[in-house]
């Protein structure tokens, strides 16, 4: 079976159930729900877990509190720590979910926006087949920098990028030297709308990044399920119906279950339904990722 590599962070995420969220200036009440580990790329290793395919996770664990819930999180589930830093905490973030399950983000950054050309040394990045990469990462330009010119040195790689709510923070000129041929493209609606022109539709926006990638291009649409272009071609994969608990995580969620259809050689329109299926899942509880204890 391919192997795949999953590149990003493991967060703490405190979770704090609101009716909605405040005004400048305003005080709203709120109910904490959890401390628990997050971040897009564990979440993307625990779905590819849950869908049985076998994933290494390259996210760093640094030290002090929130680096000790996710390195103790990480040894119960079993998966392997390929990097420890020590010079700094692991991020965390403050997650607030409104009553109709949409969740906002106040994030405090930490070791995984300090990538180092060594950490990738520890790996034999010639194993893999795919790897996942989210827009979190890229952020940073000396980050991107260590990140892409590591990728680089192994065309072979399918990467799966995963645009992020902070795409927009992203340099374009980073942003151009990844969207080469091979490299899959998968965001949400309004994500894919700030990769395109302010009057183009979604679906214009990635029949152009089709165009120029050449490779599978990804748009969920929540309850719609996901729009997708794969040579030209546009299609759509309905959703699954559930009550949405809290929406932490589904996109990521989506992502590996993506990944996981597309290494176990599953047809797009196939892989993306299974993706439906678990982020279906993810967000009608209240842990943000699909572990499997």
């Amino acid at each position: 079976m391919p192997k795949v590599l999953v590149i990003g962070a493991a967060y703490v995420d405190v979770v704090v159930n609101v009716q909605r969220l405040p005004q400048s200036g305003e005080d709203v009440a709120g109910e904490w729900r959890s401390t628990q580990v997050g971040g897009s790329a564990f979440n993307v290793q625990c779905a590819l877990t849950y869908a049985g395919v076998a994933a290494d996770l390259l996210a760093p664990v640094g030290q002090g509190e929130h680096a000790t819930i996710v390195r103790e999180t990480l040894r119960r589930l079993g998966i392997p720590i390929l990097v420890e830093d020590t010079s700094v905490d692991n991020g965390w973030d403050v997650s607030f979910v409104e009553a109709n399950g949409e969740r906002a983000f106040l994030s405090i950054a930490g070791v995984e926006r300090r990538w180092r050309a060594e950490w990738f040394k520890r790996l034999t990045l010639a194993e893999y087949d795919y790897v996942y990469l989210s827009g979190y990462e890229l952020e940073d330009p000396q980050a991107a920098k260590v990140i892409l010119a590591a990728l680089a040195e192994h065309p072979h790689l399918q990467i799966l990028f995963d645009t992020s709510p902070r795409i927009a923070h992203i340099d374009p000129a980073i942003l151009q030297q990844l969207f080469r041929p091979g490299v899959i493209i998968h965001g949400n609606l309004a994500e894919i709308a700030q990769l395109g022109s302010a009057t183009a539709s979604y679906q214009e926006t990635a029949q152009q990044l089709n165009a120029l990638t050449n490779t599978l291009v990804v748009v969920t649409l929540d309850a719609g399920g996901a729009y997708y272009v794969e040579h030209g071609v546009a299609r759509t994969v309905p959703g699954e119906t559930v009550r949405v608990v809290n929406s932490i995580g589904a996109g990521d969620t989506h992502c590996g279950g993506l990944l996981a259809g597309l290494a176990t050689g599953e047809p797009t329109n196939v892989a993306i339904q299974r993706a439906n299926h678990l982020a279906s899942l993810v967000v009608n509880r209240q842990a943000g990722a699909l572990t499997v204890e």
